[in-house]
């Protein structure tokens, strides 16, 4: 069981991570509920997380025994196997970088915190063992994802034969709620387990290296498949005007790639991104609790019940789930048309209102009164209220931005049609800065109401000196909440992959030109196929799917940067002695501070830059390698080995950009950390604001131009047509914006954040005793940076005179 509790949470060397977590099992610190222990309480969470977890791998079994016939079946595992084969490197790749993470760990803990020469190897050992926890969460959760999808993406395209929609609908919903589902118990067993089964002076060490461990996974799996996906996703629609071709045509080499793209880049990805946001949300609210909070009966009362609440929203999803497939099912079973965005829309407001209710009855029963405070149960629901509002209003607001229904989509498409490319491109742009705007104004609004509720009262229980945190922790009781119905923001977002692959798997089966199909599928199915029906049902699905994948983007954003405020104020508490000293440097009157706010800004735009080049020099290779060896005459289908090798350019670009990416974020921290510790806390504030609205401009623009070729191709039907071509190229140049460069900041900033709790406490440590040291280090790790920033374009930059194969590819990539 947890340790002891402590008088208080002292904040001594190590920082965070030699917080002590209080016995939630001694009923004498704090009891709930008539006379229960907390720990008690968790130990029904962990129930709950299990059923969580037998959901989805009930699910996944479901889909696995769908009927599917064999020709989409044999599709779907080729793009299974290459997606393994992809994860699998992509986990070699990570490890590979752990060991620059573990080397700092080590030192840190071991030397300068003298673990090693105080007999506590063993802790520095856990610290490590709970770091590769965490990347192996974030892995894991991944493959579940492409599997679960995987299995999705042929039964919804064989269900879809029957023309019937409904049911087009409910396969990628089920197979995004399993991955919902599981992925939050798991990250809450492997949490809840930090806090019940280690001690309590190992947790705060325990849950530090986690939170690194998941955060690295998600950066490398978020950023590496970004590269990827949209590498072969550009290569693949750019043959459509080469050629003159159709969406997903099964001569074209690149889609099974385009296919293995999906699921690397929009399942994995957000899988891997959506396990470590909500872990790292939970961390930063853990380690504020105890930072700020003096009284360890409150200590309790919060850690039992933001966990408490985490479950409670559990079971409000699953619940809600349930309500909403009776009200679509009753509605749209047997309907020939339905709006597929509608019963999305639904499910997410019903979750929404469900939480809400749910958070103030059950805080109402937890924490009736706290510190005294028989208002602060209402006060706290209020705040975390705001946060879950995000999730169902900010959906909403995206959807003003990027639906096919939308007014800026439509615009796009006018803009088109006699402006072609150009213009498509400028209202696209357009979209997204008016999206960035708006989404400023929402999170104001919810973070100033949380702001203002929290100054009444939420700060006589917790003082850090003279100074009231309460903001603070409002701001992150916000970010919690934003993820609060984590199983249906990740189900939504999940959808998107599955209907994309559907369509895919429709066209590379080849299913309407095998011999007598029409009377084996009656003969087995017993349903009489309408090819034209399902073709057009899975076009118009796709169209949801983008818009809800547009809308799952900026809560995962707005929970990155929100959730940062809360852990870049525990490093401020360790920098200001708990606010008596040095305040005056948190200031842009203090000039290391302002610079660091201008070095987080240029970090923004040059990560932008180095992971969109990433993206353009591989898919010049795909392209070169497509348009070179493509057989449009005397075929049906793409060589596997083609196919392969398509695979293989991405996969060879999305790591090398990967490393040059990560290296350079890696030695930036520390270099920044060791020259000026405010330099380095303006350097967290800027990189995440700048983050913010780079990353919904982006995200936003992308969506919109996405969509607007989804209407041309789905509503008017023109596709080969000029209009056509000038939305396909729209919709090339939003494909990094959306699904690469955006995405990845939100892992970015917060596995900076994190790492740089350590960067800084070491930096700090070593000018005690040397201040010359820690500034040649500094000179030396911002050098190192450079190179790999330097690398990160000139050694991308695109060879021309390279062959157009995979051989030269990677020795072209190799010299540079």
């Amino acid at each position: 069981m947890a340790g002891s509790a402590p008088v208080h949470a002292a904040h001594h060397g190590g920082g965070e991570a030699n917080l002590v977590v209080p016995n939630l099992a001694d009923t004498s610190i704090a009891s709930f509920m008539h006379g229960t222990a907390g720990a008690s309480l968790l130990y029904v969470g962990l129930a709950v997380c299990a059923l969580g977890m037998l959901f989805g791998f009930a699910t996944y079994s479901q889909l696995k025994n769908a009927p599917v016939h064999k020709s989409m079946l044999e599709i779907s595992e080729l793009i299974y196997a290459t997606c393994k084969t992809y994860l699998v490197t992509q986990i070699k790749f990570i490890l590979i970088l752990e060991a620059f993470i573990g080397a700092i760990i080590v030192y840190y803990f071991g030397v300068a915190q003298h673990y090693f020469a105080d007999g506590k190897a063993a802790q520095v050992a856990i610290i490590l063992l709970f770091s590769l926890i965490g990347i192996a969460g974030s892995c894991a959760v991944a493959w579940f994802g492409i599997r679960v999808n995987t299995f999705a993406n042929s039964r919804t395209a064989f269900a879809a034969l029957k023309g019937k929609p409904f049911p087009a609908y409910a396969i990628p919903l089920k197979a995004g709620m399993s991955i919902g589902m599981l992925l939050i118990s798991v990250e809450l067993v492997l949490m809840l387990a930090i806090l019940l089964f280690i001690p309590g002076n190992y947790a705060g060490p325990c849950f530090i290296g986690f939170a690194i461990g998941e955060s690295l996974g998600a950066s490398a799996l978020r950023i590496a498949g970004g590269i990827f996906t949209k590498i072969a996703d550009i290569g693949s629609d750019l043959m459509k005007i080469v050629f003159k071709i159709k969406e997903d045509d099964a001569r074209n080499p690149g889609v099974i790639a385009d296919c293995t793209g999906d699921n690397a880049g929009d399942s994995v990805g957000p899988s891997a991104d959506g396990f470590e946001t909500y872990g790292v949300t939970g961390v930063a609210l853990i380690s504020f609790i105890l930072l700020a909070v003096r009284n360890p009966t409150v200590q309790v009362q919060l850690l039992v019940w933001i966990f408490v609440m985490r479950i409670v929203m559990v079971l409000a999803s699953v619940a809600s789930y349930f309500i909403n497939d009776i009200l679509a099912k009753g509605r749209y079973a047997t309907a020939d048309k339905m709006n597929f965005e509608q019963p999305l829309t639904q499910l997410v407001i019903l979750t929404s209102i469900v939480s809400v209710i749910l958070t103030f009855v059950v805080s109402s029963q937890l924490i009736p009164t706290l510190g005294g405070d028989s208002t602060l149960w209402w006060k706290l629901s209020v705040i975390i209220t705001c946060g879950t509002a995000a999730g169902a209003i900010i959906p909403e607001l995206i959807k003003v931005f990027t639906s096919v229904d939308s007014g800026h989509v439509r615009e796009v498409v006018t803009s088109s049609k006699e402006g072609g490319p150009s213009l498509n491109i400028l209202s696209g742009l357009t979209a997204g800065n008016f999206s960035a705007y708006w989404m400023g104004i929402v999170l104001i609004g919810l973070m100033g109401t949380a702001y203002m509720v929290a100054r009444e009262g939420v700060g006589h229980i917790m003082m850090v000196g003279g100074f009231d945190p309460s903001a603070v922790f409002a701001f992150g009781l916000v970010a919690f909440g934003f993820l609060g119905m984590g199983p249906v923001t990740i189900a939504v977002d999940s959808y998107g992959p599955v209907t994309d692959n559907a369509q895919s798997v429709f066209e590379l089966s080849v299913i309407e030109n095998i011999p007598g199909i029409k009377d084996e599928l009656k003969k087995d199915y017993h349903f009489d196929v309408q090819f034209e029906k399902a073709k057009h049902l899975l076009e118009e699905n796709d169209g949801a799917g983008n818009t809800f994948k547009a809308t799952a983007k900026p809560v995962l954003i707005g929970t990155a940067v929100v959730g940062a405020t809360t852990m870049i104020f525990a490093i401020i508490v360790a920098l200001t002695a708990g606010f008596t000293q040095n305040t005056d440097k948190v200031s842009i009157l203090y000039p290391p501070f302002l610079l660091g706010l201008i070095a987080g800004g240029a970090m923004i735009y040059w990560f932008t830059g180095a992971s969109t080049q990433a993206v353009t020099t591989g898919a010049y290779r795909a392209v070169e390698f497509i348009k070179a060896n493509i057989k449009l005459e005397g075929v049906e289908k793409a060589s596997i080995e083609d196919s392969k090798k398509v695979v293989e350019i991405c996969t060879l670009y999305a790591q090398k950009g990967m490393f040059n990416i990560f290296l350079t974020i890696f030695f930036g921290t520390l270099g920044f950390a060791f020259y000026d510790s405010f330099f380095f806390i303006g350097y967290l504030i800027a990189i995440a604001l700048f983050g913010l609205f780079q990353a919904l401009f982006m995200a936003n623009a992308g969506g919109a131009w996405d969509n607007a070729k989804k209407v041309v191709e789905v509503e008017l039907k023109a596709k080969g047509t000029a209009l056509h071509d000038a939305t396909v190229v729209g919709d090339t140049v939003g494909d990094p914006f959306k699904d690469t460069s955006s995405v990845a900041l939100n892992p970015v900033i917060k596995f900076t954040t994190l790492f740089g709790l350590l960067a800084v406490e070491l930096a700090e440590q070593m000018k005690s005793n040397d201040t010359t040291m820690p500034t040649i280090l500094a000179a030396i790790f911002f050098g190192v940076s450079l190179v790999f920033v330097y690398r990160s374009f000139y050694g991308m930059r695109i060879n021309a005179g390279a062959e157009p194969n995979v051989e030269s590819t990677a020795k072209s990539s190799a010299a540079a």
